[in-house]
Order: C-alpha cells, then structure tokens, then sequence
C-alpha cells in the first residue's frame, strides 16, 4: 500500500471510539487543541457490545467523577437511560452507586451526535496498523489506507479490537466485539517497539427476543420513582416516570447438569481459550465448576433499549457451542420457549501491559503516546471512559507544554485504578471495586464534584456557569454546617417527644445541634423541625448531613490522607540507579527496576517492596548517593 500524507495537522489523534476515546478526544477537543478521532467502524461509537448498563458499584462513582471533571458519559446516560436505580440504600454512603439500563442504539446515537458537533473534533473511520515514531517520540499515525496522520500527541484506545478472537465453542475466527474489524497490525506494531502485550479474554451472553420470554415466571426489578442523575447538570424534574423493568431469574439443577455434560466442548476448560478472563464477571460454565455447591445462580434479564426486542442474559456470559446455549436458556424459569437472537460468545484481545505506562498514562518507551481502557487491561465501561478522559486531558497538557493531571488515590476512584495499574500492573481483567479505595469513605457517590470540579474548571472544561453554581453549593455547605456547630438545642417538650419516638433517652442539657444530629435515628429534616434553618437545596442537605454524622471517621481518614501526602512528597530521581542502592532485597530491586516509581508513596504500594526496602531507599536518596544510569 503506498502511503501518502493527509493534509490535515492535528494536535491530538485518538485512536478508538469506544467508551475511552471518545472521552478522550472530547477531553483534548475542548481544551482547545485540534483533535482527530479515527475508529474502525462510525456505527460503532460508543457501542456497548456487553451489558447495556452504565453505573453500579464504585463504577457508578468514576461516571460522576468523570462528570465532575467535564466529561461526557454521565449526561450521556441522563439522557438516554430507560431505567435508573440507587443500589445499596441500606448501607453507608461510601458504598452507595447509582445504576443505570441504557437504551444501547440511543446512548450510541447521541455520543456520536456529540462528538459530529464538537467545533475542534474530527470524527473519522479509519483503521491504523502503525505509529509514526521519531527518535522514540509519537508524531502520528498510518491506516491502512496508507493515510499518515501527524499530530504532537497520540493516545490508543483500540480496546477488545486488538488482535480480537471470537469463540464459540469449536468456531474460532478473527473479530473485534460484535463481528467488527479487529485491529491486527497495530499490536504486531507495538511489539516491535518494544512493549509487552498480554493475552485477556472477556464475553458475553446470549440475547433474546422478549416476546418468547415469560416474564411471570420471573421477579420484577423496577427503576426508582425518586429522582436520579450521574450528571450535576442534568435537572430533576427530566426524570423519568415510563421506565422499563429488568427482570430476575435463576439456574437451577438442570442448567448446571446441562453445562456439566458438555464441559469437554467448553472453550474454557478445553484448552482453546488461552487468554486470562475477569474474575469478578465469570462465564456461567466458570461459575458451575468453581461454586459446584451452590445450587442455583442469578439471571438478570436487561432491556436492550424501547425500540427492540432483544433482551441482554445478565450473568449467563458463555462460550458454548451455540446449540448447548440453546438448551441452556430453555431449562431456566421463563426462558422455556425463548428464541435466542445472538448467541453468547468469549473474545480473547491483547492489552499493553500498564505497568510500562507512567501515572499520566504516557508510555515509558514512546514519549506523547497515551493508552487507555480495556487496552491497559480493565474491564468495563466506566473503568475506560474514567482511564479515556485522564489520557485526553494529559494529551493535551502534552500539547499545551503544562504540568500533567495526576488524581492521587485519595482525590478518585480514578486515581486508585491507574495507581493499581501502573504500579501493580494487572494479571486479569482489572474491575473497580469499593474496597479497592482505602479511602473510599471520603471518596463517595455524593462528593465527587467536591473533589474535582476544581479541576475541570482550571483545565477549561467545566463552564463558568456551573462552576458559580458549584461555589454557591459549596458555600451552602461549608455555612450550614458552620451554622449547627454554634447553634445548641436546649431541652423542650418538643425535642423530648422526638427523643421518645425514636426510644433515646430525653435531654437534659442543652446540646450543639452538629452533635444532635449525629445520632444514629436523627436526620437533618428534624434539626429544622425544632430550630428553623435556611431552605436549602437535598444535595446540600445531604453534605451536611453525611459530614457531620460520619465526621470522626473523616477525620481519621484525612489523617491517614496527611501521612499519604508526606510520602507522596519525597520524590524519588528519574535518575536513579536501583542497582548501586546497597541492601535492597532481590525482588524489591526488581520490581523497582520494572516499574521505576516516581514517589516513596508509589513505591510502598509495589508488591515485594517491603517497609525496610524503604527505608533503606529513603536513606540512599536523603544523602545524595544518586548514581547516574549509564547512557
């Protein structure tokens, strides 16, 4: 193919649609710098080829932070979901999410309209086989058109595409997700330069034709009638009343005997499936071999939008052969008669191993190349789009000659998943979990614009409008609660009766009325039942509210945040040379090595580096005995 120079420049060239390039090249477009977005297929922007939900556990927390910086996923699903739940409500606020069924076909719809309208975005299909690389520097990149593409900065998206392999049962054959293009050449690319590729795998389950479903047989998982949103821009009053249930049923003895029968021509356990899949997203056969006790697993059945009939097996991913599937579905509870429209399936992809990127998400080997999502070896959605906006932005800072954004672990979900990533590197599938956060009580669902609104502001991608909406909320707060740390509530017949509806003992003294509500039965509502207040906005009463009761356990995780930062702050020299610090324990001086940390924090987090290697790094760098790396 002879190859020829397009005449466009660009700053940024991103590289996949999925749900991390598209934050990405919305990211670098609005920053200001010319942006171009090529993916493979234009029908396949923001394509959810697995389950059509966005949201749920700590997931549901990065979709906020991503709207707290100025991305575009959560108002994305605001507008295009057909149901929307809160998940656990019973426990405490560091583990609430938000949940949402997204209409597929419509969510794809309007990020593509998005991206099509962005002023500084090019949206483009193209296939790229290869980097452009100058003195181990990005300078673009080649489709296989033949079309060179320059630009400053790089950043790689390419997803379940690269080198994808579908399998279903003995079928086997080269696909990205849903039967499109794979990307082959460019990870053959990417190996000559020198980076390690990992082998994953990943699938998803059967679809099926709701009128073939017997959903009497099944329970019924309703939307929320009280008001939700991922985006703080989206208003309540657009919430909607017309949501579509999710439906809930179970395998029993006979799937499980089913699957059993046919384990020797199951992918998984077979030996044709070498790629390493998600442990926290089995594939039903996994899960009948691994917890052969349990009788009976759940089955989510999930609306694929309003304008199909195609409903989504949640938690039946399989890769048997197709007519096993068949028999599989037709032993579940109201799932006798139902015609199967796609058959589930595994696809096996290659990722860039991430501990060679560096926090901004910039490669090691390749300077102003970026990778993102699924390509750094997560799982998800969110986990993407959240890794998708962090490489736009540093893309263009690259461009702008600024200080890189890094989100430390105890500013974002966010933080702690490409702190895991680049300093641990991954041996699966890599999923957002909550008790991943050690600091995830102040890392929460309902402060996120707290945490990075800030940010998106100085980065130019939250508006001016907002961002005076975001200080007077914030001022709101801040007085409020300054407010019932002065005021006291004294005994009265009133607050005695409250006391006696809830069995706590009357009072006899007066009290602060910050500490009033801290008990467990009061809320913020019976404050301004006995002592007026000002009316005030539920996001607002709800910082109050959470900040006061949870305080002391606050204030215990900002000291262990204070400490933190003390390590964070004692940088370790690009130029060290791990092999003159005497004492180091062999692994501690190989994974040092290998993952070269930037700080003394980052470099307690790496398995094998134990407290004494630190401290004996601490001593070597405090008196100056750095040796310079030979050339």
């Amino acid at each position: 193919m002879q190859e020829y120079d397009a005449p466009e420049k660009y700053d940024v060239i991103v590289v996949g649609a999925g749900h991390a390039g598209c934050e990405a090249a919305l990211a670098a477009a609005r920053m200001g710098e010319k942006t171009l977005l090529l993916t493979i297929n234009l029908d396949m922007v923001a394509f959810m080829p697995c389950n059509p939900s966005i949201g749920g556990p700590a997931k549901g927390i990065v979709v906020r932070e991503i709207d707290a910086l100025g991305g575009q996923m959560g108002k994305n699903i605001d507008a295009t979901y057909i149901q929307m739940r809160m998940l656990n409500t019973g426990k405490g606020p560091a583990v609430r999410a938000l949940r949402a069924q997204a209409d597929k076909n419509a969510y794809h719809r309007l990020m593509k309209a998005t991206l099509e309208q962005e002023p500084n975005l090019t949206l483009r299909q193209g296939l790229v086989e290869r980097l452009i690389v100058h003195n181990k520097v990005c300078q673009g990149v080649v489709t296989n058109t033949g079309a060179r593409y320059r630009a400053q900065a790089v950043v790689l998206t390419a997803g379940t595409s690269s080198r994808g392999k579908i399998i279903i049962g003995e079928l086997m054959y080269s696909s990205g997700p849903n039967n499109s293009l794979p990307s082959i050449k460019l990870s053959e690319d990417l190996e000559k330069h020198g980076f390690q590729l990992q082998r994953f795998k990943t699938g998803t389950p059967p679809r099926v034709a709701k009128n073939t479903v017997d959903f009497s047989k099944m329970e019924e998982q309703p939307g929320d009638t009280t008001p939700h949103a991922f985006s703080y821009e989206t208003l309540p009053q657009s919430y909607l009343k017309d949501q579509i249930s999710c439906w809930m049923t179970y395998t029993n003895a006979h799937t499980h005997q089913i699957i059993r029968d046919n384990l020797d021509r199951a992918p998984m356990f077979s030996g044709v499936i070498q790629g390493v899949g998600p442990r926290y997203c089995p594939s039903i056969e996994d899960k009948i071999v691994r917890f052969a006790d349990k009788p009976r697993h759940q089955i989510f059945m999930e609306p694929e939008g309003r304008d199909t009939e195609e409903y989504y097996v949640g938690d039946f991913s399989t890769s048997m052969p197709e007519e096993v599937q068949q028999q599989m579905l037709h032993s579940v509870a109201g799932l006798e008669h139902a015609q199967m429209m796609r058959p589930g399936y595994a696809i096996e992809y290659d990722i860039v191993e991430p501990w060679q990127l560096k926090q901004t998400l910039e490669t090691k080997l390749i300077a102003h190349l970026y990778t993102a999502g699924q390509m750094n070896g997560t799982s998800g959605y969110e986990e993407a789009a959240g890794q998708g906006i962090i490489a736009g932005i540093n893309a263009a800072l690259q461009v702008k000659q600024q200080a890189p954004l890094i989100l430390k672990r105890n500013e974002a979900y966010i933080g702690v998943m490409i702190d895991d990533l680049v300093t641990k590197g991954t041996t699966e599938p890599y999923r957002l979990l909550t008790s991943r956060a050690e600091y995830r009580l102040v890392l929460r669902h309902d402060n996120a614009d707290l945490r990075l609104t800030e940010y998106g502001h100085q980065l130019g991608l939250i508006s001016a409008q907002r961002y005076q909406q975001f200080q007077h909320k914030a001022q709101q707060i801040s007085q409020e609660i300054d407010r019932l740390q002065k005021v006291r509530i004294k005994p009265s017949a009133q607050v005695n009766e409250l006391l006696a509806q809830y069995q706590m003992a009357p009072l006899q003294d007066g009290v602060l009325a910050s500490d009033f509500l801290k008990r467990p039965q009061i809320h913020y509502s019976d404050i301004q039942d006995l002592i007026g207040g000002p009316e005030l906005p539920l996001p607002v009463i709800e910082q109050v509210e959470i900040s006061i009761k949870y305080a002391g356990y606050i204030k215990k995780q900002e000291a262990q945040i204070a400490h933190l930062k003390k390590l964070e702050a004692k940088k370790i020299p690009a130029n060290l040379d791990y092999d003159d610090v005497q004492g180091l324990a062999t692994e501690a001086l190989q994974k040092l090595k290998k993952i070269n940390p930037t700080t003394i924090a980052q470099a307690s987090r790496i398995s094998g580096v134990n407290p004494a290697d630190l401290s004996i790094l601490m001593i070597y760098i405090q008196r100056g005995r750095i040796a310079k790396r030979a050339e």
